[in-house]
This record gives C-alpha cells, sequence and structure tokens, in this order.
C-alpha cells in the first residue's frame, strides 16, 4: 500500500515507519521539516511539506493522522489552547477536505485521539462506550474525533485511536522520567491515586496495524494495555525496576501553581479498557506495567 502519515517524525510514527517499510509498503509523510523525515523515518519515506502538495490525482491507499503538538510541553494560555486546536481539529478538517477532492479515496483513515476523550472518572473502568468528558483536553479530543468522522461521508472507514501514555525507550514519558528516577528523585504526584492507562509501544504499533488490516474495524478503540495502574503503583515499580529508592511527593498544589490548568493532565486520569481491541482478539504482548518496564528498562 502507499500510505499517508501525518505526525510520522513522532514518538509513534518513527516505530511505525520502520514496521511498514519492512513489510514493503510505501510510505509518505507529512512534515512541517520534511529535510528531516529521511533521517527520522527511513531513507526510502517521501516528505510532503503541506496538504496542499496533495494533488486530486494522487493516490493513498491509506491514511494514518497522528499529528499534533505536545499537549503537556507549555502552558494551556489562550495562544497555546488555539495551536493545540489547530494541530489536531483544524488539520484534521483539512485532511478530510483532501480526502474529498481526491479522485481516488483512500480505503481507511486511522486518525489520532487520546484517553483525555473521558474527562475526569476517577475509578470508574472506561470502555468506548464511554461519553466525552467536559474540560479543555476532552472538548479537544471530541473536535479531533469529529473532524475524522467527516471522512465516512466520502466511503472512507475511519478508526479513531484513543491513546494513552506510550512507554518507549525512544523517548516519551517514560524518557523523561528517567533521570530524576536514576537519581534517587522519583516522586509520587498528588496523592498518587490518579489512573494511568499505559501502552507499551510495540503493542501500539501492532494494535494500530491490525486496525489497519481489519476491514470490519471502525469508530473508536482504546489503543491501552488491559491493566491501567495508579500514579502510585507506576512509580513504585518504575523505581523497583531502577534499583532506586522514589520516597518523594509532588504537593498537587505546587504543580497547580507550575502548570496552571494542564496540571490536571498529571493529577487526573482515566482507568481505560481497551474493551474493542481484547473483543477483535488482539494478543498484548505485555499486559502487566513491571514487564513493559523491564522490556524497555531492564536489558
Amino acid at each position: 500500500m502507499h500510505i499517508l502519515i501525518t505526525g510520522g517524525t513522532g514518538l509513534i510514527g518513527r516505530q511505525l515507519c520502520k514496521v511498514l517499510l519492512a513489510e514493503g509498503h510505501e510510505l509518505t509523510v507529512l512534515s512541517r521539516n520534511p529535510d528531516s523525515v529521511p533521517a527520522k523515518c527511513g531513507a526510502s519515506v517521501h516528505a510532503m511539506a503541506g496538504l496542499d502538495e496533495w494533488q486530486s490525482g494522487q493516490t493513498f491507499d491509506a491514511v494514518i493522522n497522528l499529528a499534533g503538538e505536545p499537549i503537556v510541553d507549555a502552558r494551556w494560555t489562550a495562544q497555546r489552547k488555539q495551536v493545540l486546536w489547530d494541530s489536531r481539529v483544524s488539520l484534521t478538517e483539512n485532511l478530510v477536505r483532501r480526502i474529498a477532492a481526491a479522485r481516488h479515496k483512500p480505503g481507511v483513515l486511522l486518525s489520532g485521539s487520546a484517553v483525555g476523550y473521558y474527562g475526569n472518572h476517577g475509578d470508574t473502568g472506561l470502555d468506548e462506550s464511554a461519553a466525552a468528558g467536559e474540560d479543555f483536553a476532552a472538548r479537544l479530543c471530541k473536535a479531533w474525533e469529529d473532524a475524522a468522522r467527516g471522512a465516512e461521508s466520502f466511503g472512507v472507514r475511519v478508526c479513531l485511536l484513543r491513546t494513552g501514555l506510550i512507554l518507549s525507550n525512544d523517548g516519551g514519558l517514560l524518557v523523561r522520567m528517567l533521570l530524576p528516577f536514576k537519581l534517587g528523585l522519583g516522586a509520587r504526584l498528588g496523592d498518587g491515586k490518579q489512573w494511568m492507562s499505559w501502552v507499551h509501544i510495540d503493542d501500539y504499533v501492532a494494535m494500530l496495524l491490525s486496525l489497519l488490516r481489519n476491514s470490519q474495524a471502525s469508530g473508536p478503540y482504546n489503543m491501552t494495555a488491559p491493566q491501567p495502574v495508579t500514579n502510585a503503583e507506576f512509580t513504585a515499580a518504575l523505581a523497583v525496576v531502577l534499583h532506586r529508592p522514589a520516597p518523594f511527593i509532588v504537593p498537587a498544589m505546587l504543580l497547580k501553581l507550575g502548570m496552571g490548568e494542564r496540571a490536571c493532565l498529571l493529577l487526573e486520569g482515566q482507568r481505560v479498557l481497551p474493551k474493542k481491541m481484547e473483543a477483535a482478539r488482539y494478543r498484548f504482548a505485555f499486559t502487566n506495567l513491571a514487564d513493559a518496564l523491564h522490556d524497555l528498562l531492564g536489558k
């Protein structure tokens, strides 16, 4: 297949490109820095600087939409919220317009979302039928998904990837946590009761590929491992794998003062369950957090 990937130079995209190239697919990656695409995604990967380069006669068999500015990296000012919105919702709307204009429509659109779709529900287990939340992150995810669903009007199968916390030794959350934990400065966040719905990068990519191949798959999918953990449990497990103590607590008030509204991403969580993937008989390589951490860090 010839596959268009937005956000292909990111953490997920780089690993996905590696696997898809090994399977013999032709890839085009949309990137604001097209010169970086060959080094990050593979020498044979085509680069596209903007969606306006997608000509109506050009054919993509599938589109994988992973684009989006990092949501936790900067304070949520009005300007930053607009950047987050534009990089997800507006880009996806533009993507769907390009699909509509294409003479040969892709068969499937796999489009990013996040478990933040659900908002904060405490200890309640959340499968794909749960309603959207009402905070900014939830509204952002819902609008993102609604934009992607627009492709269904043109006969395109749409899957929505409600992504949890990706565990990888090539970047992302886990790599950010390593230095303080290795220094013995690991810390629980707030009361530590907030849920962390995690997934090993290998399982994430394998699930995505299963959705790409399964012509019956559509709608939202929780892209998480089946055993979410609390922040306190995650902290303890990481400390054990690294053979370091994690004795500290970062007070919730301190996080709120330092991070503002986006502190909710660290102090609130979702206990997300991948019911649709399990119903599709996907076999997880990593269901237990300790096993996933040992695989990534224990070698």
